[in-house]
């Protein structure tokens, strides 16, 4: 029998692939699953509007502050509901606070991520040029934002790899596996961290068969 083996064919921050040469299908593919799903990474969850004149409505301010991919520093933060402070504001191991104060005067401002200021220097926007909202002389937005470890399965604004796909390599026993990051985290980070969940899911699982009891009459 021939062992698994892979290789790394192309790595960059943002993209990785990866040859898997006899590898079941199912276990590549449940990598893929889990880089989109259960790879946690920051965003903003919670926010609150100190002011707000412009045309845009508080609820869809809050909804595009969420879609901005924030870097993360993997296994800095918890999760919220593992945090030991038992508040639900959290604290500086389970949340980060940006905050934003914008102001057009005289002309029309567009008010980008650049502008958010994190009380954590490693927690930045992955770009300092994605739009949030234009401003018209004389509007104002000042807020507060937390953001949250959270994962894909439950909301996409947590989902760190926007593109994730197993396909067919050259030959016959070849699987390639294909990793596209928003910049949260490296596209290799993603795959370490989906390897890792895949493990302690494997080992859980064998745990549970091993503590079965076989009934006696069996």
């Amino acid at each position: 029998m021939v062992s698994p083996s892979l290789k790394v064919v192309e790595k960059t921050n943002e993209r990785i692939v990866v040859q898997f040469n006899n590898t079941p299908r199912q276990y590549v593919n449940a990598l893929r699953r889990l880089a989109i799903s259960e790879v946690p990474t920051l965003a903003i969850d919670d926010v609150v509007i100190l002011e707000n004149s412009s045309v845009m409505h508080d609820e869809a301010l809050a909804h595009r502050l969420g879609l901005i991919p924030l870097r993360t520093d993997p296994g800095r933060f918890v999760m919220p509901h593992e945090c030991d402070c038992g508040s639900a504001l959290g604290c500086a191991k389970c949340r980060v606070l940006l905050v934003l104060d914008a102001e057009a005067t005289d002309k029309t401002k567009v008010v980008t991520s650049g502008e958010l200021v994190s009380e954590d220097e490693t927690v930045k926007p992955v770009s300092k040029d994605i739009p949030i909202i234009v401003l018209a002389p004389n509007q104002k937005l000042k807020f507060e934002a937390y953001a949250r470890l959270g994962t894909g399965k439950s909301h996409a604004k947590w989902q760190p790899a926007p593109v994730a796909v197993v396909k067919d390599g050259k030959d016959e026993n070849e699987i390639m596996l294909v990793i596209e990051s928003n910049g949260a985290l490296t596209a290799e980070e993603i795959l370490k961290e989906a390897a890792e969940r895949l493990h302690l899911k494997i080992k859980g699982f064998k745990q549970t068969v091993e503590s079965l009891k076989i009934p006696k009459n069996a």
